[in-house]
């Protein structure tokens, strides 16, 4: 039976073994989790080093084309390896060839006088028995082993194999240090075998304790008893390669130190040179943002002080120039305001004497009749004359203000057709309206809008030589646009950089019929600037031309495409773009459209919209 207290003792290591085994259950779980985190870790890491890797490479990119300083100092510092890493393994083959073949010629010479006197010892030796046999020979080779006067010398001591006599070997191999002949090269064996006295040699490696150490190997034959042997003296060249090594690490931590410093002195020299012409970019920027007293600071009397001189009075003068330009903008500004305002008093009364005599003309004879009328006419073109300028002048001077409320765009151009529908018919011209809309909000100034579309139309009317005028408009979702097609005499490409322009004319012998002041075109450009919109131009001599107006749906939107083409719908040039013409009045983009070469700069994309599937929606004016 087993006692009370040998069953407690029982159960007193089962549980400490049950404690041991949620322990070590405890801590596996411990250290699959830790190792799970560290696995996390790894991969998170290695997910984010290739972006970072890209971000770094994009960075040094970036660097390399803004940074001259960078690229000179980097490219230096590029070339300045190179050159060193040429130069310094040229050194070092050469240190190496030279330390070499110098053990080389030792070796041969400390051959040549050992093997001499091992083969006098061999040939004056009057030994008989084996015994004195091999004490002759341990004795002559260990006097021919030992420190050369500058290398560590060993020696393999093996009997020519295939020998007539064998009944004369005595001694099979001797070696150093428990060497075999199995370190000697098969190629250097070989030569020596076949050849008679002379000497070869062969770079070798035979190992010295746990290290293969790099060697010369010299072999030479000897007779002894009949016998012949091959022996070959090892000369250890281990001295010699740590010299080269510590020739090499001196090169390259001098070559190192050296290319640093390069780095630092290209770095210095090209911060001297490039700092004065940086300054010079970023004056430069300043001044073309309108901060016109920026200057570079000089420094000392050498070229670059030069320049920066140079530099500062070109700026003082450019400053100069361009205020005087501006004073006398604003001088020119204002008196054709101050004119416009002080010639409309005296014009009202000429006026009010215009209409009175025009009234009254029947009853005078022909000539005052006539007289009367043309001063009636010319009053009222003087009149319009004096309303455009006053227009300008309140551009010029920055007092338009845009009063945009949404209404429908095809209100205001039904009241153009009704408007122009007299001139219209006195030329023989037919207006269309096209469209697939019958309904577009806009905000917009409709007072401005109607002038822009009633000089469109009036100048399509004049010059498109009693043909149809084509009224065409669309819409997306963040633009407007209306064109004039007319089908007259076109414009070239000279006539069309300038149809925007004040006071011009495409034909200055041509007669003005209707209006007639030179500024119509100009104020409606204003007026489109003012709209955030485009007004562009094409043309084609006797092709006709096409204006184009696009507005934003909202006050203060952007336009990124033009639902119509400025191209005509009805037309494809076929040839050349010398031959078609764009231009676009923008105070920030001049979108250069197909069909047409632009003659204004920043241009977005050209349109890719189609035109309308064209839907009449309603004709005035018919000749």
């Amino acid at each position: 039976m087993q006692s009370p207290g040998s069953h407690k003792q029982g159960g007193t290591r089962m549980t400490d073994a049950r404690r041991l085994m949620l322990l070590g259950r405890i801590w596996t779980r411990r250290a699959l989790i830790l190792g799970l985190r560290v696995w996390r870790l790894v991969v998170t890491a290695l997910r984010h080093l290739r972006p970072g890797l890209r971000y770094l490479w994009k960075s040094l990119l970036r660097r390399w084309r803004r940074s001259l300083e960078f690229r000179t100092v980097m490219m230096t510092i590029v070339l300045s390896v190179v050159s060193f890493a040429v130069v310094g393994a040229y050194l070092s083959n050469q240190i190496a060839n030279n330390l070499f073949q110098e053990r080389l010629t030792q070796a041969e010479s400390e051959s040549r006088y050992y093997v001499k006197q091992v083969q006098d010892t061999f040939d004056g030796a009057q030994v008989n028995d084996q015994s004195s046999v091999i004490t002759l020979v341990y004795d002559t080779l260990n006097a021919v082993e030992g420190n050369g006067s500058v290398i560590q010398r060993r020696y393999v001591f093996e009997a020519l194999p295939e020998q007539n006599k064998p009944r004369n070997r005595w001694v099979e191999s001797r070696a150093s240090d428990q060497l075999t002949v199995r370190v000697i090269p098969s190629e250097l064996r070989k030569a020596v075998q076949e050849s008679g006295k002379e000497q070869y040699w062969a770079s070798t490696e035979f190992p010295v304790g746990n290290q293969d150490h790099p060697g010369i190997a010299v072999g030479n034959k000897v007779t002894f008893n009949g016998t012949v042997y091959e022996l070959y003296l090892l000369y250890d060249l281990e001295n010699a390669q740590q010299t080269l090594d510590q020739i090499q690490n001196v090169l390259w931590a001098g070559g190192a130190a050296l290319i640093i410093m390069i780095g630092g002195i290209a770095w210095y020299v090209t911060r001297n040179v490039v700092s004065p012409v940086s300054h010079a970019a970023v004056v430069s920027e300043k001044l073309a943002a309108g901060q016109l007293q920026e200057r570079m600071v000089v420094k000392g009397e050498d070229e670059v002080a030069r320049l920066g001189a140079s530099f500062n009075h070109m700026a003082a003068s450019l400053q100069e120039q361009i205020t005087q330009l501006a004073t006398l903008s604003q001088m020119q500004q204002r008196f054709v305001s101050d004119v416009s305002h002080e010639l409309r008093t005296p014009l009202t009364t000429v006026r009010m004497a215009a209409e009175v005599l025009f009234d009254a003309r029947e009853n005078f004879d022909p000539i005052n009749r006539r007289s009367a009328e043309l001063l009636y006419n010319q009053v009222e073109r003087f009149q319009s004359l004096l309303s455009d300028l006053l227009e300008i002048s309140r551009f010029d001077a920055g007092a338009a203000v845009l009063e945009a409320e949404p209404q429908d765009i095809f209100q205001v151009i039904g009241q153009v057709i009704e408007g122009a529908a007299p001139v219209a018919e006195e030329y023989g011209s037919e207006l269309r309206l096209t469209s697939r809309n019958k309904s577009i909000i806009v905000e917009m100034d409709s007072r401005r809008i109607d002038r822009i579309l009633r000089n469109l139309v009036l100048n399509a009317v004049e010059h498109g030589e009693g043909k149809p005028v084509h009224i065409s408009v669309a819409a997306n979702h963040e633009a407007v646009a209306v064109t004039v097609r007319d089908h007259g005499i076109g414009m070239t490409p000279a006539e069309a950089a300038r149809v925007f322009d004040r006071f011009w004319r495409a034909d200055p012998a041509r007669a003005r019929t209707t209006g007639g002041s030179g500024l119509g075109l100009s104020i409606a450009a204003e007026d489109t600037k003012l709209h955030n919109g485009w007004l562009q131009a094409w043309g084609q001599k006797g092709a006709g031309s096409n204006f184009r107006l696009t507005l934003p749906l909202k006050k203060g939107g952007t336009i990124v495409k033009s639902p119509l083409h400025l191209e005509p719908h009805d037309l494809r040039l076929p040839g050349t773009a010398a031959d078609r013409h764009v231009l676009l009045v923008d105070p920030q983009e001049s979108p250069a459209d197909d069909g047409g070469a632009s003659t204004a700069a920043g241009s977005p994309e050209s349109d890719a919209s189609e035109g309308p599937d064209a839907r009449e929606a309603g004709e005035a004016g018919r000749a």
